[in-house]
């Protein structure tokens, strides 16, 4: 796979104006960045024809770090979602298995959302879908950590609903009082089946929460990607930066 020019002059002026004696386009490395996070491959591995690995992997830390693949994840997601109207959105997390070589960091080198469970070094990837092919809000934990908690953190940090009314379709992991009462608080509707233990169970919408697939089918084609489906990376603005970078393709693509 490779991003073709035309789909590069979308978001050529979303990246700092490149100075000096430049050897590599930004078309060039952003192509091989997209090779290390198809293949998952070390940046050392990186085919010869793309040029010297340091400095793409250079530029990928940059932009991660100063928030161009933010500003353009945010401006793809703004041209995506303002043609469809949000009914339907979907909290969940997914489990990433965290590879021998992303662990072992200086704490003082970032954040690092990586913890021990019963199948070792793991990240969660959490996110708030609006549609099976975007998200609108999306964050990391240790893989240790509970669903409920952060995902309580993200819906505050998104805000209000995107639109009114507005369904928000969870599993059980999310069914506790503290978290269906965010979700009414921030113009939520939730529709999540109660624990079967509850002495006062609710009714909810079966067939609306079967829609609930379209998380797991955006986790699945981000799973594709070998770099998002197996972290490598130690600290989580790297690891970040390849997931939104995931989503820059799949909206240049689609």
């Amino acid at each position: 796979m490779q991003i073709t020019k035309e789909q590069y002059i979308r978001i050529a002026d979303s990246f700092p104006r490149q100075r000096g004696n430049v050897t590599q386009d930004n078309l060039q490395v952003i192509n091989a960045i997209l090779y290390v996070l198809e293949q998952g491959c070390k940046w050392r591995g990186l085919p010869e024809h793309f040029g010297n690995w340091h400095s793409i992997y250079t530029r990928m830390s940059r932009w991660s770090k100063n928030g161009t693949l933010d500003r353009i994840f945010e401006r793809l997601q703004q041209e995506r979602l303002i043609s469809i109207k949000i009914t339907t959105t979907s909290l969940d997390s997914t489990c990433v298995k965290v590879h021998p070589d992303g662990t072992g960091a200086l704490k003082k080198g970032g954040p690092q959302a990586i913890g021990k469970s019963r199948g070792g070094w793991t990240t969660k990837i959490h996110m708030v879908a609006a549609t099976a092919e975007w998200p609108l809000i999306y964050s990391l934990s240790p893989g240790n950590a509970g669903d409920a908690p952060e995902g309580r953190r993200l819906l505050m940090t998104l805000g209000s609903a995107p639109t009114e009314p507005c369904h928000l379709l969870m599993d059980r992991a999310y069914e506790g009082n503290e978290t269906r009462q965010l979700s009414w608080d921030l113009g939520f509707t939730p529709v999540v089946p109660p624990n079967p233990n509850r002495l006062e169970p609710w009714e909810y919408d079966k067939e609306l929460y079967k829609k609930r697939n379209e998380v797991e089918r955006l986790f699945r084609r981000l799973k594709g990607y070998r770099r998002v489906c197996t972290r490598y990376d130690k600290l989580d603005i790297m690891y970040l930066g390849f997931l939104t970078f995931a989503f820059i393709v799949e909206a240049l693509i689609r």
